[in-house]
């Protein structure tokens, strides 16, 4: 699978991951949403939150790099085209991330438990749509 493609599914994930957390707050008003484009707390980033549109570049971009990373690992196994890797490990990874939250005094709270839950199982959604789409299209 080329780079063009695999950079074309993680950014289309990366909304099914957006579009996912964004549901969840309009229908239960979770702020989970907001770990997606906050980088307050990382270095060297955090001083061009001010700058419209940083976060959600970030969000993208971390969606792409993730993608493509987690691509030529599965491949290097001969994994790449099954979906369960893909979902395993966005699950798992976005599930301990979430713990960043503590780092910031922006919502969701390290603490929320329905946060972390919306959290993950969006997580698994990107996972489902990165891995669909590259067993599709490999």
């Amino acid at each position: 699978m080329g780079i063009s493609k695999l950079i074309a599914t993680g950014i289309f994930s990366g909304a099914v991951l957006a579009a996912s957390l964004k549901v969840v707050r309009k229908i239960t008003g979770n702020p989970s949403e907001t770990l997606l484009y906050n980088i307050g707390y990382i270095p060297f980033i955090k001083r061009y939150k001010h700058i419209p549109g940083v976060g959600i570049g970030f969000h993208y971009a971390t969606c792409v790099l993730s993608t493509l990373s987690l691509y030529y690992v599965l491949k290097s196994f001969r994994l790449e085209k099954n979906i369960f890797p893909y979902v395993l490990v966005y699950s798992v990874g976005g599930g301990a991330l979430y713990f960043l939250s503590a780092l910031t005094n922006k919502p969701p709270r390290y603490n929320d438990v329905a946060a972390w839950n919306y959290w993950t199982v969006s997580h698994a959604l990107f996972g489902i749509a990165v891995g669909s789409i590259v067993k599709k299209l490999n």
